[in-house]
């Protein structure tokens, strides 16, 4: 492969593409309705993050948002975090971004619909291409939302999801959304213990869970997870089964206990409740909620505690994802669009987003290695996909594989090109160009769960530079902060954001008095969002991501707390104590390293290292599986006992020890010799 270096200049849009993007319609658009008019992307993305309160209504009035009760202003208040975020109230408040406003997401995607073409387009591993149609979306849709409606679902009620990414969990998510209720899922790979540490901070009125799932060939039955899920989650009211490992054929549940505290629970068959998907006496309704209502939960996780779970809103997600779907992305009815992702991936919610521009989204859910490496490049051909979406992950798995897309198989349709999870290599970019397609836009994009988008993304107006980000997203006012709080260029800084967006999390669940929420962005640079990455902004503009700057655990995207890992490792007997650290860093592979301290006498041998890796596999899910497991006599800890995993990570990425450890801040300074060491093994040999 040729070799390239970072800031090559891989692609460059035509003239042609530049006046047929969307961007370039909107920047028109703001001349003849605004006065503004903008030569290049730089000035267009100052204004945005300067003039926040003009920039988000254009965007308003731009994709003609309907909304049954008209918004009294923009914005109450620009403070960072927002009052109404740490107030400790989990309902919608009616003020923050555009109070008074009353509309539905759903009712946002059904706007879009047309029988030009489908909805959905559905790969199963191992199974033929399905599509649904926007007619058989919205009967599906309107059926379940009746359904729920029985049920006794309202506005504010929880709504859950164990399944993996097929059609009903989009039919289920649009019906719950339609309804004013809150959404939440989980993939069925991950382990009971996972589910239950999120699901059960929201007390869930309903349950959509399927019986089983298929992956790299081998069936896993998950009915056993289901009678777990329904002893753990006292709320419960209704079970809905979703029979996808076993087709149509009833689904078994194990028996609960007569004394359980869920035995009242009232179990549904998913085919009986769609029973009449052609009946249209029944309309779909959409409840009008305020813009800042709770439209769903994603689970972002810290060092220490229970999964946070983070509440976005109806109306600054569909905002949020118009943007960045049809201005960033360059989106727009007739493209097939497609992400690799699960339902425990924030990408799942922003594919779902691709309805609201009229595209056709595209679902595979499966192992992209089964029959062979090439099978989602196979899915693109058979589907005519027209943008490609994956992990930085995935991208170098086909790297290693030796794959040829571009001369394998017919992309022809294919035109664009998306990256995320993880930074892409120099190397990464380089293959996308020679092995997919040399005239193909790469998107790479980097965000978070936190606001279920990207900071900084692509742009149908500028090149692809290798090993770079195109550009700072509109109204995303991001910055590379040195330790003083300074901006700086061409440094590397922590990722901050000094304005607000409206899909920031409109609160954690069950965080009285907004504590949670506080620390995890504002504690350094009070005022100021710290995402958590380190970043360096270029002088043209252009980013390049770095990693994790702090101790959360990334993996192909899906991002987990230590803490999670220390209750399934710790809980063996043979380990007293452990320390787990995720080194992703200037694009190279990912390396987790799991540190253990053992009972007096025990020794790491395969047969423990099994277990060790089946419990996490059990529990969690078989992604949080470590590189390596080491033994070690000592955790390193602070005076006060908490463990020092940043200063080790950074330890073992190359920082100096006295740097970043301070041993009068320790209880056992001389801990911190050993990693110091084992960098310099790893420095030595890699």
């Amino acid at each position: 492969m040729t070799t390239v270096s970072e800031g090559t200049i891989l692609w460059e849009p035509s003239d042609a593409r530049k006046e047929q993007s969307a961007l370039k319609a909107y920047m028109g658009w703001l001349a003849n309705e605004y006065g503004h008019t903008f030569t290049n992307y730089d000035a267009l993305w100052a204004w945005s993050v300067a003039s926040i309160e003009e920039f988000w209504e254009s965007l308003w009035r731009y994709f003609d948002l309907r909304a049954s009760v008209p918004y009294s202003q923009v914005l109450t208040d620009r403070a960072m975090p927002p009052a109404s975020s740490v107030s400790g109230d989990s309902g919608a408040h009616d003020s923050g971004w555009f109070p008074g406003a009353r509309l539905n997401y759903a009712e946002q995607v059904f706007r879009k619909a047309t029988e030009a073409q489908p909805a959905l387009i559905f790969q199963q591993e191992g199974h033929e291409l399905q599509e649904v149609s926007w007619g058989e979306l919205r009967s599906q849709v309107t059926e379940l939302a009746a359904a729920l409606r029985a049920m006794g679902v309202r506005t504010g009620d929880r709504v859950v999801a164990y399944a993996p990414n097929i059609p009903q969990a989009i039919v289920a998510f649009l019906a719950s959304a339609s309804l004013g209720a809150i959404w939440s899922s989980c993939s069925p790979d991950m382990g009971a213990a996972s589910v239950v540490d999120r699901f059960r901070q929201i007390a869930p009125k309903v349950l959509f869970a399927v019986d089983g799932y298929t992956y790299n060939g081998k069936p896993f039955d998950r009915s056993a997870v289901i009678a777990e899920l329904q002893q753990a989650l006292p709320t419960l009211e209704h079970l809905i089964l979703i029979p996808y490992l076993n087709g149509d054929s009833p689904v078994a549940t194990h028996a609960q206990p007569e004394d359980t505290a869920n035995s009242a629970i009232v179990t549904h068959h998913w085919p009986t409740l769609l029973a009449h998907p052609d009946d249209t006496t029944t309309a779909l309704e959409f409840t009008q909620v305020p813009f800042e209502q709770p439209l769903w939960v994603l689970y972002s996780s810290g060092t220490t505690g229970l999964p946070k779970p983070i509440v976005q809103g109806h109306g600054g997600i569909i905002l949020e994802h118009l943007k960045s779907l049809a201005l960033h992305l360059d989106l727009r009815p007739g493209d097939r669009f497609f992400w690799f992702t699960t339902t425990g991936w924030m990408m799942w919610n922003l594919l779902i987003g691709g309805l609201l521009v009229g595209c056709t989204v595209l679902l595979y859910d499966g192992s992209p290695a089964q029959p062979d490496l090439g099978a989602l490049w196979s899915f693109a051909e058979r589907s005519g996909m027209t943008f490609f979406g994956a992990s930085a992950a995935y991208v170098a798995s086909c790297m290693k594989g030796g794959l040829t897309p571009g001369a394998t198989y017919d992309l022809s349709r294919l035109t664009d090109m998306g990256s995320t999870g993880s930074p892409l290599s120099v190397e990464g970019f380089g293959w996308v160009y020679e092995q997919v397609k040399p005239d193909l836009w790469l998107a790479s994009v980097s965000g978070g769960t936190d606001v279920c988008t990207a900071f900084v993304g692509g742009c149908p107006l500028l090149p692809v530079r290798a090993g770079e980000i195109q550009c700072r997203c509109l109204g995303c006012a991001v910055h590379a902060f040195d330790e003083q709080g300074t901006p700086v260029i061409d440094q590397v800084g922590e990722l901050v954001l000094t304005e607000p967006m409206p899909s920031m999390p409109l609160f954690f669940w069950n965080d009285s008095g907004g504590k949670r929420y506080r620390e995890s962005y504002f504690e350094q640079y009070p005022g100021v969002w710290r995402h958590g990455d380190w970043v360096k902004i270029t002088r043209n503009g252009s980013v390049v991501i770095y990693g994790r700057s702090d101790a959360t655990i990334n993996r192909q995207g899906i991002r987990m707390g230590t803490s999670e890992i220390y209750r399934v490792v710790e809980d063996i007997p043979e380990i007293l104590d452990s320390l787990v650290v995720d080194l992703e860093y200037l694009g190279r592979p990912s390396y987790m390293p799991l540190f253990v301290v053992l009972l007096p006498g025990v020794e790491l041998d395969d047969a423990l290292k099994a277990r060790i890796n089946a419990r996490i596999r059990a529990a969690l899910s078989a992604r949080y599986i470590p590189s390596d497991i080491h033994t070690i006599a000592e955790i390193p800890r602070t005076l006060s006992g908490k463990k020092l995993e940043l200063p080790v990570k950074r330890i073992l990425l190359g920082e100096s020890a006295a740097k970043v450890a301070n041993p009068d801040s320790m209880s056992n300074p001389q801990s911190i010799a050993w990693f110091v060491a084992f960098a310099a093994e790893r420095d030595a040999t890699s």
